[in-house]
């Protein structure tokens, strides 16, 4: 039980650390460019190529974990 309430304080200060870093107008400019070269508004599919649109779905999941991380309940 003692793993599991450390792990999730953990998680919670991570959770901060990406609001921090992410909150600021910088921060903002950042996660826009992130968004648009990790095609997370985009289509990801390649009918020639199932490695490219692996490669491209892998990109797009990075920004899709950020936002998911600063979309937190704990503010």
């Amino acid at each position: 039980m003692d793993h599991n309430k450390e792990a999730h304080k953990k998680l919670e200060q991570l959770k901060s650390d990406y609001k921090i870093v992410f909150g600021s107008d910088e921060g903002k400019r950042v996660l826009k460019d992130i968004s648009i070269r990790c095609h997370e508004s985009s289509t990801t599919f390649s009918k020639d190529n199932s490695h490219e649109t692996a490669f491209l779905e892998g990109q797009r999941s990075i920004s899709i974990f950020i936002k998911a991380m600063l979309k937190s309940n704990n503010q």
